[in-house]
């Protein structure tokens, strides 16, 4: 009877021993190298062409028992793919992730001269398959294209998402909530200072969306600022205890490419200066009776006239024909006034004195100039909460002085 016993026991435990085994081995099976897997944030500053301003990240993987480093890339484009300027006139660009060799990625941003930094990131053996898993997913032909967006869905928010999906949200949970105070419209201005008209350019055609205050998960369409922010985020470990998500930076390389200021420059003094000497000019030259006086106020007239009047063209059509939802409801357009091109005939002819133009235009200036006064107005209302009043207080003068001009009795010219 104890021998029997004995034998029982002894197949028992050989029964439970080889399900152990058993269930080992198809953990292995079904999760392969899933403790080799290394996660990092590889962040490159900015380059020297105007689309590389902004800086870009990637997701690097690696596959320590498999010898395999990936670099997967968010934010690819094709100048050669169909219809590319026309989609990314209306707001309807895709764009693609990529995977490449790590070592190649490196090698061709240092031959850019940009810096190059590494933070190695604290994911538990689960989550960094999870992460794997879906990268893998991301590249498959069906979903390798997304809508592009600068702000909500660049190559850095993407990177940002998926890391924060395999870590269950805690990059979220870290980084809403807290800010710096900056908007879209200030980190797009400090990070194209180096290129002042494209600067300008994209100061005028940002409307109110780009001036709420963001936090740092909103801001991580910086690749720097989400590099930042993630050195304050904690995760929970393998054992359950919490720790901080970087684990560790390296500097691959400083870079020589000047990095941007922290704050964009300041335009409303010297916007102000401009505006007002441009406008006594106009004004003084068109008070004189000679003929030669009132050329360059033509002249001036005209080409002002123009760019307004096809500019607000260009701000209607961003805001009713494109998907850009940071220039809709621009309030530049009242100061970029389509009207404006209804007074280039009465500006061609005012150094010929026609008094019929004149009496055309008059009543149009008036509007256009009660329009960027309004512009003035509303900034102490709360409903317009665009930051240009360096534009107002450069067009408004000019504005002014151009009607006076237009409206004003002239005297026969000698």
């Amino acid at each position: 009877m104890r021998q029997k016993a004995h034998s029982l026991v002894a197949r028992v435990l050989s029964v439970l021993l080889l399900s152990f085994a058993s269930a080992a081995a198809l953990a292995q099976t079904t999760q392969p190298g899933t403790s080799a897997l290394e996660v990092s944030l590889l962040t490159i500053g900015p380059g020297p062409i105007f689309w590389e301003r902004f800086g870009h990240n990637a997701i690097v993987i690696r596959d320590h028992e498999a010898g395999i480093e990936v670099a997967f890339n968010y934010g690819i484009f094709d100048f050669e793919q169909e219809d590319f300027l026309t989609n990314f006139a209306r707001g309807n660009m895709r764009y693609r992730i990529a995977a490449d060799r790590l070592g190649d990625d490196i090698e061709m941003y240092r031959e850019e001269s940009r810096s190059i930094t590494e933070q190695r990131l604290n994911f538990t053996p689960e989550q960094a398959a999870a992460l794997r898993d879906y990268l893998r997913w991301n590249l498959r032909p069906e979903n390798v294209f997304y809508r592009y967006d600068y702000y909500v869905a660049n190559c850095s928010t993407k990177v940002r998402d998926a890391l924060d999906e395999a870590l269950g949200g805690a990059i979220k949970r870290g980084t809403e909530g807290r800010s710096s105070g900056y908007t879209y419209r200030m980190d797009s201005l400090r990070l194209m200072a180096a290129n002042p008209l494209l600067m300008l350019g994209i100061d005028l055609g940002l409307g109110p969306y780009a001036d709420r205050r963001i936090d740092y998960w909103e801001e991580s369409f910086v690749p720097a600022v989400f590099s930042r922010a993630l050195n304050e985020v904690r995760v929970t470990g393998s054992d359950g205890a919490s720790e901080p998500l970087v684990a560790g930076e390296t500097v691959i390389a400083q870079g020589t490419i000047e990095e941007p200021p922290a704050l964009p420059p300041d335009l409303r003094w010297p916007f102000v200066i401009l505006g007002v000497v441009v406008a006594l000019a106009v004004h003084a030259l068109a008070r004189s009776r000679l003929r030669a006086a009132r050329v360059p106020v033509a002249v001036f007239g005209v080409v002002f006239e123009l760019f307004c009047g096809i500019g607000g063209l260009v701000l209607l059509f961003l805001w009713f024909g494109t998907a850009h939802q940071s220039a809709w409801r621009n309030e530049n357009l009242l100061l970029l006034n389509p009207l404006c091109l209804l007074l280039i005939p009465a500006l061609a002819t005012f150094a010929r004195a026609v008094p019929g133009a004149a009496r055309v235009g008059s009543c149009v200036v008036w509007v256009v100039v009660g329009l960027a006064g309004f512009a003035l107005f509303s900034k102490i209302l709360p409903w317009f909460a665009q930051a240009n009043l360096h534009w107002i207080v450069l067009f408004l003068p000019i504005h002014l002085a151009v009607a006076l001009a237009v409206s004003r009795e002239r005297p026969r010219a000698k």
